[in-house]
């Protein structure tokens, strides 16, 4: 099957994560995939921050959950951008969207947009939450959902049997954990596995030769890079 590569919030090793100009980077430098992060604001948007609270990734301070669309419209997210909504997002790249949730209210909110707006096959669920990928599922039908995890000592059963729970499709983990018993394992149960984050030229080929389904990175090279890396 096709080596995806995933942008991590865009290509955020050479643009501000989370971005609109991040996004449209990793679509322009071919990414398969952008992966990005969803909270919900005060007043109920789907907004693309990673962390609890803006002070790292903006010139703001204070938890995204305590700030109004608004408000975090006011902020600068890096070289003039501001904090884009989920709908921005889909409206200004076509490439296919990760979206990682990690609670069960913003994984409602996200399943009724994919609901109403019909983006089953534009649109894959992540969370670290087996509850938040179940719940997503029951109320979207043949969503595709990905369990990102840290993969436990030695065996990874434990790993592949909460991600069978879950209905997950796919198991995101540090490239630095696996090891080629645990990817085939995962392959046995009919996972996809994917490793995160693929920065340099040894670990893209620690990641093909692991026979990974793909790798998350920060940079556009590497996705170039992947097509003649075997």
């Amino acid at each position: 099957m096709t080596f995806l590569t995933i942008g991590h919030r865009g290509v955020m090793g050479v643009e501000p994560e989370n971005t609109l100009r991040s996004y449209l980077r990793a679509e322009r430098c071919g990414m398969d995939v952008i992966a990005l992060d969803l909270r919900l604001s005060k007043d109920g948007a789907l907004v693309a921050v990673h962390d609890p609270e803006v002070d790292r990734t903006t010139d703001g301070s204070g938890a995204v959950a305590d700030l109004t669309l608004a408000e975090l419209r006011e902020l600068d997210a890096g070289q003039g951008e501001h904090v884009p909504v989920l709908e921005e997002v889909l409206d200004a790249v076509r490439v296919p969207l990760q979206a990682f949730v990690g609670d069960p209210a913003a994984g409602a909110v996200l399943a009724e947009l994919v609901l109403r707006r019909d983006l089953i096959s534009r649109v894959e669920v992540a969370s670290d939450r087996e509850d938040v990928l179940a719940g997503t599922a029951r109320r979207v039908p043949c969503v595709r959902t990905v369990l990102c995890a840290a993969l436990p000592e030695g065996d990874a059963g434990p790993l592949v049997d909460r991600a069978l729970a879950a209905g997950a499709a796919t198991i995101a983990v540090d490239i630095g954990r696996l090891s080629l018993d645990a990817v085939e394992s995962a392959h046995a149960a009919g996972l996809r596995v994917t490793g995160r984050a693929v920065n340099t030229l040894d670990l893209l080929r620690l990641a093909r030769a692991l026979g990974l389904d793909g790798a998350a990175t920060d940079f556009p090279e590497i996705r170039s890079t992947g097509r003649f890396t075997a």
